[in-house]
């Protein structure tokens, strides 16, 4: 694929320029688990320049999408919003197999962790989030107008169709949902939005905020909501502070105001804190189903499936929820095994450890970090063999004491109105239970 794509690109580039352009192998980064990205050199006679390439895998074609994102690119640029330098896009798949756009590369950190912990970071991040508050101010102020095609759905109507249309119930989103609805807030505006302004989708220098990436989900929209999911925890990984993991909301909202003329209100825009925490355990559940149905395999997707309750858990705690104090984490005596040692925990065990030790150090690039997230769930894995048979146990008998059989009935009811301490303890112990499966260190994230 990359020697096809090296080809179409150099080909490409070179009607562009009107002289021909040697394009190096291309090199597809990690992450990006709806569009791929690939960064590139291109070099004529005259100059060489790294460039960044995104488009939809192909066979997944979103021209519509594609077009819309170069628009408000080229609309967020004239309003002073710092961005990738657009140089090329189109929606034809014949060109480079998919739509697709062409950037400048901007140096700078994208990976979350990084920025959060490096010490080059230091100073910059106490400004980070009245900057940012900033930007978002004046991303709110692009034209309507400029930006031809953009969708204007109900959001949370959206968000409840999309749940809905998965045969899996999750009781603590029913909660969730419930809270949405009993305490919506007015809009605060029809604006411009991001759709996915966070940590990870900036590009950060020790001087500050460089660029703003992936404007996929751009629509319009109450402008609070792109405030609200900024400082939706899953965005913080693991540090403690509410905005992206390394500022303040009081100065976020302080940033914002300096550009918008007026104040975010605190209360509005936790609702759209809690509404981003729903939607993105929604969109963990959209992107395993990719994988599940054959649709698009990937051992990334398959494991993002199981960080729903990583979501779950944050929107517990949102709604005043908090994890119970006990620790039902110890496996029952193991049992013999009529296939002898080593059991299929302690075989799982050791392919996760090969891979840590062996196969990992010796990868590079995307398939490094794919053997990462293979070993994780190799973790996740060996955890529900050990842990499993006595939460089902535990889990059956606390869904009998409330009346119901399984998870589905629980969902019903929570949807129908009920509630209790009862029923929250049930739908906490369910998400704790998951939880200590798929990640038992979420649990001490602050």
């Amino acid at each position: 694929m990359s020697e096809e794509l090296r080809a179409r690109l150099a080909a490409r580039l070179a009607g562009l320029r009107g002289e021909p352009v040697e394009v190096s192998a291309p090199q597809r980064l990690t992450g990006g688990a709806s569009r791929e990205t690939w960064t590139f050199r291109a070099t004529t006679a005259t100059d060489a320049r790294r460039l960044v390439l995104r488009r939809d895998p192909p066979g997944y074609d979103r021209p519509e999408s594609m077009g819309v994102e170069a628009s408000v690119i080229a609309a967020a640029a004239r309003c002073a919003v710092p961005v990738p330098a657009l140089l090329d896009h189109d929606a034809d798949p014949a060109v480079l197999g998919a739509p697709y756009l062409i950037s400048e590369h901007v140096d700078g950190e994208t990976i979350p962790r990084r920025l959060l912990r490096e010490p080059e970071f230091d100073e910059v991040r106490p400004t980070l989030a009245a900057e940012l508050g900033r930007v978002l101010a004046r991303i709110h102020r692009i034209p309507v107008g400029d930006v031809p095609g953009l969708a204007h759905p109900d959001p949370l109507a959206a968000l409840e169709a999309d749940h809905a249309r998965h045969d899996e119930p999750l009781p603590a989103l029913e909660l969730g949902l419930r809270w949405l609805r009993e305490n919506r807030p007015p809009p605060a505006g029809d604006v411009v939005v991001h759709g996915d302004f966070r940590n990870g989708n900036l590009i950060v220098g020790p001087d500050g905020l460089r660029a703003v990436l992936d404007w996929e989900l751009v629509h319009r929209g109450d402008p609070l909501e792109d405030l609200g999911w900024l400082c939706v925890k899953a965005w913080r990984f693991a540090a403690a502070p509410p905005v992206g993991g390394f500022g303040r909301r009081a100065d976020l909202f302080a940033g914002y105001a300096e550009v918008a003329g007026w104040a975010p209100d605190p209360a509005a825009v936790h609702w759209w804190e809690v509404y981003g925490t729903a939607k993105w355990a929604v969109g963990c559940r959209d992107m395993a189903r990719r994988h599940l149905t054959g649709a698009d395999r990937s051992v990334e997707l398959a494991a993002i499936g199981r960080r729903v309750c990583e979501q779950e858990h944050d929107l517990l705690l949102a709604l005043g929820i908090p994890p119970s104090s006990e620790d039902p984490s110890e496996p029952d005596a193991p049992a013999p095994d009529l296939h002898g040692r080593p059991t299929a925990a302690e075989l799982v065990e050791a392919v996760a450890e090969f891979l840590r030790a062996d196969a990992r150090p010796a990868l590079e690039g995307r398939t490094r970090f794919h053997a990462l997230v293979a070993e994780n769930v190799l973790g996740a894995v060996e955890r529900e063999l050990r842990l499993g048979p006595g939460q089902r146990r535990r889990r059956a008998d606390r869904l009998a004491a409330l009346g119901h059989r399984d998870e589905a009935e629980l969902a019903a009811a929570i949807r129908a109105g009920a509630d209790g301490d009862d029923v929250l303890a049930a739908v906490r112990e369910g998400v704790t239970d998951r939880l200590l499966v798929a990640n038992p260190r979420y649990l001490g994230n602050p």
